[in-house]
């Protein structure tokens, strides 16, 4: 499917500081209006930018709702988002005006699978715990009771959600030794359930009672919003570690912390937060929390390789044709 209105020269709004290497590429190719700051573009910015612009380059900070695409120009037909997750988009609202939103799926999938198996292992091993004392000058040399944390190999990952992600954590927990559990709207093919050694649980509370480690890996939206609330962290066991690397979203913070607070969670590693970025005093608090500041896809050759795909999306809209990380069809 293509599009016959080409537009050869757009001229494109990017919110937000990329790699030098992508902006100068994008400067090179097309219009561009540049934000070099690295902070976020406030609501009467992104209107001002959207109503005059033909592609706006957008990243999860944006919030491009509808008021900010009901004051879009009527040259505005792509909104090529940086980054895999759209839920700062309205794409009702997109859909209404025409406006097409593509998106940079997979180029972060290890990086995040990383990032979530680290957590995994320094939760609870207590690695952020042990880092602190040493550098607290408290710390008096091995002893038999030191630092005592939990081995996570026998244990039983449950992974909520089984996407390139999701699966990616999967493979590299088995080679630690966990066992592989995952809830899924679909289950995969039986090939991939075999190479990955995964048990698919239809029911998430099923899931979530069988783990001992539980991981987060669903896009946030209207069906995943709060998904892990208080009656399901109250199915977790209380020798059970908590891993959200996803959204802050669909885990419901405040339940998290009043579970953490009474000792029915072992502890948890979090990269996302529900209101970031303010972070709820009371988890900066907990020793038995691994806190890292959003950078699960935080790696040199993933922010590359999300700025190509953003080039690439555009090339291709620009030349007439469909994007090939379209999320939301504007032809339609």
């Amino acid at each position: 499917m293509s599009d016959t209105r080409r537009c050869p020269h757009p001229q494109v709004v990017v919110t937000r500081e990329l790699p030098d290497q992508i902006m100068d590429r994008m400067a090179a190719l097309f219009d561009t209006v540049q934000h070099r700051g690295d902070t976020r573009l406030t609501a009467d910015a992104l209107r001002v930018a959207v109503a005059e612009c033909d592609v706006l380059v957008p990243t999860v900070t944006d919030a491009i709702d509808a008021a900010v695409i009901a004051a879009a120009g009527p040259r505005l037909r792509l909104i090529a988002n940086f980054g895999a997750g759209v839920n700062h988009i309205d794409l009702r609202a997109a859909r209404a005006r025409g406006i097409i939103v593509t998106n940079t799926p997979g180029v972060l999938t290890e990086d995040t699978a990383d990032m979530t198996m680290a957590l995994i292992v320094s939760v609870p091993r207590r690695l952020a715990e042990g880092e602190k004392l040493v550098r607290s000058g408290e710390w008096h040399g091995w002893s038999p009771g030191g630092m005592l944390g939990h081995r996570i190999g026998g244990k039983a990952l449950g992974i909520v959600g089984m996407g390139r992600i999701g699966q990616a954590v999967a493979a590299r927990a088995r080679a630690f030794g966990l066992s592989i559990h995952y809830h899924n709207r679909h289950r995969l093919p039986a090939i991939v359930e075999q190479q990955l050694g995964a048990i698919w649980h239809p029911d998430l509370d099923d899931l979530l009672r069988a783990a001992d480690i539980v991981t987060v890996h669903t896009p946030l939206n209207d069906d995943s919003r709060l998904l892990i609330d208080r009656r399901r962290l109250a199915l977790l066991r209380p020798h059970v570690y908590l891993i959200n690397a996803s959204r802050g979203g669909i885990v419901d913070e405040e339940a998290l912390v009043d579970a953490l607070e009474a000792g029915h969670l072992a502890g948890a590693g979090l990269d996302v937060w529900e209101h970031e970025p303010r972070i709820d005093p009371r988890l900066l608090a907990l020793p038995n929390v691994v806190m890292t500041p959003h950078m699960g896809s935080a790696t040199i050759e993933g922010r590359l390789a999300s700025g190509e795909k953003v080039i690439q999306n555009i090339r291709m809209w620009a030349d007439g044709h469909r994007p090939p990380d379209q999320v939301l069809d504007g032809w339609a």
